[in-house]
């Protein structure tokens, strides 16, 4: 990332195992290409974009080396408070990103998120982005799945791959302190309760951590 990222996670513990895609690279390939993507991270503004064209190009080659084609999102949406895409018949709300696949897109609350880099460091686009495309991935894959909370969980899991998989291929470089940004964004996104049988659920901070450190630990084969 532009100002690294340190994903030395030492998490243990699987929670669901839905993957259908090829692991991801375990270790960097000779002639580690550079970076497919202009942006170098040095802002907000940057770090978003660079986030959605890495994270977009990790899948491209996961899907690649499964034989199957990736489709990228339509669009990329960066909204404030209540001026977001509706999905369907769904109002989008402030203080939120979303994956909708009807039109295939993903939008987000910039100010909100602005608010969480600001507050919590880089990590939290690094968190939130990848997020969301895991969900365009589980569409695409037609994966299902009977509680929200087992959604939510592999996206997480996703999301952890996709860093890895990146850091492994060279694309972007770890720097101190990154590790903890991770852990407090997905620690601030759980659930304050393990209701997970609720409609909404997300997953405790605990769930969450160790559905993100599954996915950079073992790629997405695990998740």
């Amino acid at each position: 990332m532009a100002r690294r990222l340190l994903l030395a996670l030492l998490l243990a513990g699987v929670l669901t195992s839905c993957g259908q895609v090829p692991d991801s690279t375990r270790a960097p390939a000779e002639g580690t290409p550079s970076s497919p993507c202009k942006d170098d991270g040095a802002d907000f503004a940057s770090d978003v974009r660079l986030a959605r064209c890495l994270t977009e190009w990790f899948w491209a080659r996961r899907f690649q080396e499964a034989g199957k084609a990736y489709r990228p999102v339509t669009r990329f949406v960066a909204y404030d408070g209540e001026n977001g895409p509706d999905c369907g018949d769904q109002r989008s709300v402030p203080n939120n990103a979303f994956y909708c696949p009807y039109g295939h897109f993903i939008a987000f609350d910039a100010t909100w998120l602005r608010s969480m880099y600001d507050q919590m460091g880089d990590g939290a686009v690094y968190v939130v982005i990848p997020h969301e495309f895991g969900h365009a991935v589980q569409e695409q894959l037609a994966t299902r799945f009977q509680y929200n909370v087992e959604r939510e969980l592999q996206a997480d899991c996703y999301a952890g791959a996709t860093l890895s998989g990146l850091l492994r291929t060279g694309v972007i470089q770890e720097d101190q302190g990154d590790e903890q940004e991770l852990l407090t964004n997905l620690e601030a996104a759980g659930d304050p309760t393990d209701a997970w049988w609720a409609a909404d659920a997300h997953g405790t901070p605990e769930r969450r951590q160790s559905m993100f450190a599954t996915g950079f630990n073992k790629g997405t084969s695990a998740c």
